[in-house]
């Protein structure tokens, strides 16, 4: 059986998580709760790191689609961010700011795949799968394999 951890391992604990890379609140507090820490002693210290900004939600957000955001699109992004807790209102913000770069970074994916438009239909729904498969949505794909510009 597992000992239960001391209570002043929590702080520790958490600061070595968050010198590691940024986590989300909810990232954090499930790797914490299965350490064996109590969750009413994680919330209270969650609280007082988010005051002194060593916690962020949006920081997190921000770092996980700066390193994906060359492999995903939008919709992908989101849904990571969702399964890793992070609220609708900072998803929203942080993706906001991407949308501009969304058919590039679409066609930058196609080129590195694929890098020929398709010769028929099944090589078309073949790379539309693809795209699809990365989080893009349906008009940023047919903009990207046709190569016509974001419509505004």
């Amino acid at each position: 059986m597992k000992s239960r951890p001391e209570p002043g391992e929590l702080r520790e604990r958490a600061l070595r998580l968050l010198a590691r890379r940024e986590h989300c609140r909810a990232e954090i507090t499930r790797k914490l709760g299965a350490a064996g820490f109590a969750i009413e002693d994680i919330a209270p210290l969650l609280d007082e790191f988010e005051q002194k900004n060593w916690l962020s939600d949006q920081r997190f957000a921000e770092s996980y689609v700066a390193d994906h955001r060359a492999r995903a699109g939008s919709v992908k992004l989101a849904y990571d961010l969702r399964q890793r807790g992070v609220r609708d209102d900072v998803i929203e913000a942080v993706l906001g700011d991407n949308r501009d770069s969304e058919l590039d970074r679409a066609r930058e994916v196609w080129n590195k795949k694929f890098g020929t438009p398709p010769v028929d239909a099944a090589e078309k729904a073949k790379q539309m799968r693809f795209l699809q498969s990365r989080g893009f949505t349906s008009e940023t794909i047919k903009r990207a394999i046709s190569g016509s510009p974001m419509a505004q």
